[in-house]
């Protein structure tokens, strides 16, 4: 490895490290991480700083008068209309809007439905024995939950499931990808604007009909904020929780042990989902804008920079985690912070929790013989991003129901 001095900051430089690069975090990057919370938690690849240790993340996650999400969660990109770009009381009004879709009753009302969804996605494949376990199920269970909570049609879900592979696309930053990305979100904008006309005529209880409902109190709905929050809960309910599933399944598969202990004992499963959350750590990064200059364990920010909050980093990182590298799926306490922390903490974690659980207990029931095709680890998409598994073979005893 070669080490010189960096342009911004007193640290080493890894040649190796390129934060903002969609193929940095399109394989697994954990070699390069590691050096960085040895040598640089606080560190300047040229345009953003990584903050690659738990202590730190945390630090900033829970300063939002320091480092603010107004600059755009993105470190190439400025703030765009959505929820997730705003900061103090706008952001606490959108956030509570979308809230009221996830309380404790509708989660516990989704139960059935949940588990009618994995069941479905099960009896498509288990005459076949074998399936490609993300683009068959893994992707499948989200993109479902998440489109009957906004109340789009399930005739619709696979022009959703395309926009929303398409959108990731572009987070490799390639022109061809770019433009495949602006083309769905037109498709996009277009079907939720027709949506919300629907949805103005005959309001629901769905998550699209709350948002539209934001400006009751006396201020307009503005129709941009709602397209863009709606595609934020889309994208954010379908394709990181597809993630988790994909990358812990591969883990229990390869794992004999772990999967016997599962099928024997389905009241183990949270305690691994959990697992399942800090090791894969779907969304690999989250930008914050410096407010005011201020130093963080040692290195000097200036107001205006650009901050990566590494998450997978931090759920490795040892003076938090006994063995990090180890997947254990008894593992407690397990402090990850795979739904980020502080004001912007994920709305939709226990909606997550609640899919994984389900989509294990009723894969580990029904199919308890499921392998690998291939004990390699398989390919991530290359974004700079979500980013996750694409495809995974796997195959089981044929049967029928």
């Amino acid at each position: 490895m070669t080490v010189e001095q960096s342009v911004k900051g007193d640290h080493p430089v890894n040649p190796a490290v390129d934060l903002v690069s969609g193929e940095f975090w399109g394989r697994n990057p954990h070699d390069e991480l590691a050096w960085m919370r040895e040598n640089a938690p606080v560190y300047w690849d040229g345009r953003v700083w990584g903050i690659a240790s738990h202590a730190d993340l945390k630090t900033v996650s829970l300063h939002p008068e320091l480092f603010c999400n107004g600059g755009g969660i993105r470190p190439d990109n400025g703030p765009v209309a959505q929820m997730i770009d705003r900061d103090g009381a706008e952001h606490k009004r959108r956030r509570n809007m979308v809230n009221r879709g996830f309380t404790p009753r509708r989660l516990t009302d989704s139960v059935d439905r949940i588990n009618e969804i994995c069941n479905q996605l099960v009896d498509a494949v288990i005459e076949r024995g074998e399936c490609d376990a993300v683009r068959d199920l893994a992707a499948w269970l989200p993109m479902h939950v998440i489109g009957d909570m906004l109340g789009f049609p399930e005739a619709e879900r696979g022009s959703l499931m395309q926009w929303s592979d398409d959108l990731m696309c572009a987070l490799d930053g390639k022109p061809e990808s770019v433009a495949q990305a602006t083309t769905a979100y037109v498709g996009f904008r277009e079907f939720c604007l027709e949506a919300i006309e629907d949805r103005r005529r005959t309001p629901g209880e769905d998550l699209l009909s709350l948002l539209i409902a934001g400006g009751t109190d006396g201020d307009e709905v503005n129709i941009e904020d709602v397209i863009h929050d709606a595609l934020l809960i889309l994208i954010g309910g379908d394709e990181t929780t597809r993630h988790v599933i994909s990358g812990g399944l591969y883990q229990v598969l390869r794992n004999p042990a772990a999967k016997q202990a599962l099928i024997e004992d389905p009241d183990r499963i949270p305690c691994a989902v959990e697992e399942m959350l800090r090791w894969v750590s779907p969304i690999k990064n989250m930008a914050r804008t410096v407010v005011e200059d201020t130093e963080l364990s040692g290195q000097r920010l200036e107001a205006g920079d650009k901050l990566l909050l590494l998450y997978p980093s931090a759920n490795r990182d040892a003076a938090v985690f006994a063995d990090p590298f180890r997947f254990d799926i008894a593992r407690s306490p397990n402090d990850h912070v795979a739904f980020g922390i502080g004001t912007h903490f994920c709305l939709g974690n226990n909606l997550a929790r609640l899919e994984l659980r389900c989509f294990f207990e009723t894969v580990l029931r029904r199919l308890p013989d499921m392998e690998l095709v291939d004990e390699t680890e398989p390919a991530y998409r290359p974004a700079n991003f979500v980013s996750g598994y694409e495809s995974m073979p796997v195959t089981f005893s044929p049967r029928s129901g």
